[in-house]
Order: C-alpha cells, then sequence, then structure tokens
C-alpha cells in the first residue's frame, strides 16, 4: 500500500491546467519568434516551396501581406533572405551590394508599409553567386583538391559593403551567416566608417554543416554548383568549437549570437547561454520544420503539441529569439491561449 505520508508529491502541482500553468518555468509568447520570408522579383508572386508546405517564395508586396499578418499576430520581426533573377547572380554576388538590389527594394517597401516591425537582413553571398557559395571564390591552396574555395579575406570585404547597402536602405539588423573568419570584426568595421554605429549585429556565430539545410537550399535557389561547405561551416561532431567561434564574435563587437540547427544542437545553446550574456538565437531550420510537416501529414504526430514542445525546448535551453517557418502557426496558437 501507497505511504501517504510521503513528505514529497510533484504531482500536486501537475493536477490542473490551471496550477500548471502558474508553476511553469518557461513562457512562449509570439514575440520569441522571428519570421524568415524569402523575396523574389515581381509582383503577386507566391511561389510555393515543395519541400517546405505553407513557405513561399514572396514578391516584395506579398512579403508585406505576410509580414502585416504576423505583426497582428504579435510577432514583431522578420528576417529577409533576397533571391535574385538569375541574370543578376554574378561570381561575385554584386546585387548583393546593388542600391536597387531585391533585398534592399524589400527593406525600402516593407519599412515604409511597416514602420514598427523590426527588420533583420540574412548577409551572405550563397543566394548572390553563380557559384552559390558563400562568398568570393580562388583557386585551393591544397594541391589535390579539384576545386575553388571561399577566399575568407576578400569575402570579408564584400559582407561590409553589402550590410552598408542593407544600413543604407533601413534594415534594422544584419545577420551574417557565412562563417567566414573575421567577418563580426569586418562588418563592424565598414558599418561604423559609414556611421552605422546604430546597426546591431545577430551573428550566426555557430552554424554547422548540417544535413537539416536541404529544403532551404530550394527555397533560397543556393544550392552549391560543386563541392559542399563543410570547409567553412562546422563539423557536427564539434562542441569545443562552438565556444571558440561565439567568443571569437563576442570580442569582435557582435551584438547577439545564433546557434544553427536547434533541434540537433540544443547542448551547444545551452553552452553559449552558460558562458555568454549577450541575447541569443535558434534557428529551427527547414529540416526541422519539413520533417514535423511531413510526419503531421501522415497522420504520424500532433502537429500543434509537436511545433510547441520543440519552441519551448529552444526557450528552455537558453534561447531569446526562435527562427521559424513554424511562426505565423505557432503565434496564432499562442493568442488562442494554447500552452506555450
Amino acid at each position: 500500500m501507497p505511504d501517504s505520508s510521503l513528505l514529497h508529491r510533484p504531482r500536486r502541482l501537475r493536477q490542473t491546467d490551471t496550477i500548471r500553468r502558474l508553476v511553469r518555468e518557461h513562457i512562449l509568447h509570439p514575440a520569441d519568434l522571428v519570421q524568415p520570408l524569402f523575396i523574389v522579383p515581381g509582383q503577386e508572386i507566391q511561389n510555393p516551396v515543395p519541400s517546405m508546405p505553407g513557405v513561399a517564395q514572396l514578391s516584395i508586396d506579398q512579403a508585406i501581406r505576410v509580414a502585416r499578418h504576423s505583426q497582428s499576430l504579435g510577432i514583431s520581426a522578420i528576417i529577409l533572405f533576397g533571391i535574385p533573377e538569375v541574370k543578376d547572380k554574378d561570381p561575385l554576388g554584386s546585387d548583393a551590394r546593388n542600391p536597387n538590389g531585391i533585398i534592399q527594394q524589400a527593406i525600402r517597401a516593407i519599412k515604409k508599409a511597416l514602420p514598427d516591425l523590426y527588420i533583420i537582413a540574412d548577409l551572405c553571398y550563397c543566394e548572390y553567386t553563380d557559384h552559390g557559395h558563400c562568398g568570393q571564390l580562388r583557386p585551393s591552396p591544397l594541391p589535390h583538391y579539384p576545386y575553388p574555395e571561399v577566399d575568407n579575406d576578400a569575402t570579408l570585404t564584400l559582407l561590409g559593403q553589402a550590410a552598408c547597402s542593407y544600413a543604407e536602405a533601413g534594415v534594422d539588423m544584419v545577420a551574417p551567416s557565412g562563417m567566414m573568419d573575421g567577418m563580426v570584426a569586418a562588418i563592424r568595421s565598414a558599418l561604423d566608417q559609414q556611421h552605422y554605429y546604430h546597426i546591431p549585429i545577430l551573428s550566426y556565430a555557430v552554424k554547422y554543416a548540417s544535413a537539416y539545410y536541404g529544403p532551404f537550399r530550394d527555397a533560397a535557389e543556393s544550392t552549391p554548383s560543386f563541392g559542399d561547405r563543410r570547409g567553412y561551416q562546422m563539423d557536427p561532431a564539434n562542441r569545443r568549437e562552438a565556444l571558440l567561434e561565439a567568443n571569437l564574435d563576442v570580442t569582435q563587437g557582435a551584438d547577439m549570437l545564433m546557434v544553427k540547427p536547434g533541434l540537433a544542437y540544443l547542448d551547444i545553446l545551452r553552452d553559449l547561454r552558460e558562458r555568454f550574456t549577450l541575447p541569443l538565437a535558434v534557428y529551427n531550420v527547414s529540416g526541422e520544420y519539413a520533417m514535423v510537416k511531413a510526419a503531421a501529414a501522415q497522420g504520424w504526430i500532433d502537429e500543434k503539441r509537436v511545433v510547441m514542445e520543440n519552441l519551448t525546448a529552444f526557450k528552455r535551453a537558453g534561447a531569446d529569439l526562435i527562427l521559424t517557418y513554424h511562426a505565423q502557426d505557432a503565434a496564432k496558437l499562442l493568442q488562442e491561449g494554447y500552452p506555450g
């Protein structure tokens, strides 16, 4: 017979929804979420991404519509990925620095329509180069390696130029994602030289060479034409290196740090939370999103519960911001009182 005199019975605080809400340790809010948007030239364009149900490439007018809806749900920030026309791509990704490039046009138009919406611009060259890599190329110094490699230091100059172009267009924050050594210092210097002291940098400080990015390549049309990105993105087996990367970006002037992907790297997110005081972001990436959608479509999981459980896990591990394609669905659930 159970001992009725047990002193500690944790289940006492789990009996009803009310008490569970009262003692909940981590609360998810719509303001924690950042909505990614893929911007393409044209008007009235919504190109569904087959590998990401519910996600589409959007022309600027449609992006404004989607962003306005996100804002009405309590989402206060978006992150933009520009996708120029193929004819505008070249080896140096020139459209990323073009004052009238697709991302600059989008920043100006969205800021004019929704001045209170916080706009983050992803800062990388993979969508803008005709080879799909994240910067300027040079011949590999390795004698037996058949492909060119990204020229790290030459790319730093290009990143600084693009950051200033985005700042001139009215962006609120830039988010370098190419994992170039020294990128935060170079971008900070370029912004400050042009008196954009007020523009913060959200660094993709810890970005792994992950298989979870597959669907994103479809959405951003950024699959490398040769090789892969393991020469500059992190090895998934490495943990201590993540702390090194984050520390380097902090010393170079990063205002926020990102871990990408999210679900398979919660330990890394927690490591950064325990080590650094800067705000942390996590990217709930395309493959993580697509797996949930695929399993839900088969009736194998409860999509709402799985989405909210995943997002809460990011919060519990230490994230302040969560970039997620589930943003609108999750914000709607939270508005309806769904546990977060």
